[in-house]
C-alpha cells in the first residue's frame, strides 16, 4: 500500500513539474480541437461549451462551428433553441460581431442621417445588384433616420477585379462619392499606392458569417442578410430597441 501510495505522490510530482517547465518554456499542450480545425485552414478564437453535453461551441475566423471534443467531429449550422424561440449559433457572433466592427469604425464608408435613430453597419460590393438598389435607396434610410457605415465585402474574394475596384474606392480622396458612382456603374479610377484594409474587411466579413451582399449587422450585433427596404429595415431597428 505503502509503495502504491508512493508512486501516485510521484506521478502527481512529475506531472506539475512537467507543467511548471513547460509554462517556463512557453510550451503548452495544443487543444484538440484547434489541431483539428488547423488541418482545415481554420482559426480558432474561443472555444466554450453548447447546450449538447460533448459539444463544444467553436468560434472561428469564418464563423461558428460545433465540434466534439476531441476534435474529431465537426458540424456547421444554426443550432435552435425551440423551446425559448432563439438561434444561438447568432447569439454566440452577437457579440463577436459589435467588438469586431469598434476595431474598424475609422476605415467605415459613412453616410450619416441628418437625424439619427440607428445605425447600421453593411458589408457591400459594388457589382451586387441589390446592394446597388439599396443605395440608390440611400435618402430613405437617412431620411428614416438610419445612419449607413460600409464595409467592404468583394464577392469574388481578394484576387478578383471587384477587390481592386473596392480598393480604389477605399483610397478615392472623396470614398463617399466614389460609393455612389461605382454604384451607378461608372468606372473606378486607380488610385496610385493604395493601401485600403479592403482584405481585412473581407475576413471580418467571414469571420462573422457573411456568405454574400449586402449583409447588414444591426446595433444588437445581429445580421440580416440581404436587402432591406428602409421602411422595413427602422421597424426592425425599432423592434430591437424594445426588446
Amino acid at each position: 500500500m505503502k509503495k502504491l501510495f508512493l508512486a501516485a505522490a510521484l506521478a502527481v510530482s512529475a506531472s506539475a513539474y512537467a507543467e511548471e517547465t513547460a509554462q517556463k518554456e512557453g510550451v503548452f499542450a495544443i487543444n484538440p480541437i484547434q489541431q483539428s480545425l488547423a488541418g482545415l485552414g481554420l482559426s480558432v478564437n474561443e472555444i466554450t461549451d453548447s447546450p449538447i453535453p460533448g459539444l463544444k461551441t467553436v468560434i472561428t475566423d469564418r464563423g461558428v462551428f460545433y465540434s466534439s471534443t476531441d476534435g474529431r467531429y465537426l458540424m456547421q449550422g444554426a443550432l435552435i433553441d425551440i423551446p425559448n424561440r432563439k438561434n444561438l449559433t447568432e447569439d454566440a457572433l452577437s457579440g463577436v460581431r459589435k467588438e469586431g466592427l469598434k476595431q474598424y469604425e475609422d476605415s467605415m464608408i459613412v453616410y450619416k442621417a441628418e437625424n439619427e435613430k440607428h445605425q447600421v453597419t453593411i458589408f457591400t460590393d459594388i457589382t451586387c445588384g441589390y446592394c446597388r438598389k439599396l443605395h440608390r435607396e440611400l435618402e430613405d434610410y437617412l431620411e428614416a433616420g438610419i445612419t449607413v457605415k460600409y464595409l467592404a465585402f468583394p464577392r469574388g474574394g481578394i484576387q478578383s477585379q471587384g477587390y481592386e475596384d473596392l480598393m480604389n474606392v477605399w483610397c478615392a480622396k472623396d470614398a463617399a462619392t466614389a460609393m455612389t458612382e461605382a454604384k451607378a456603374g461608372n468606372p473606378v479610377a486607380d488610385v496610385k499606392d493604395c493601401t485600403a484594409p479592403v482584405a481585412e474587411h473581407y475576413q471580418l466579413g467571414q469571420k462573422f458569417g457573411v456568405s454574400g451582399t449586402p449583409a447588414i449587422i444591426l446595433e444588437d450585433g445581429t445580421i440580416i442578410p440581404g436587402y432591406q427596404p428602409a421602411a422595413e429595415l427602422a421597424a426592425s431597428l425599432e423592434r430591437n430597441a424594445k426588446s
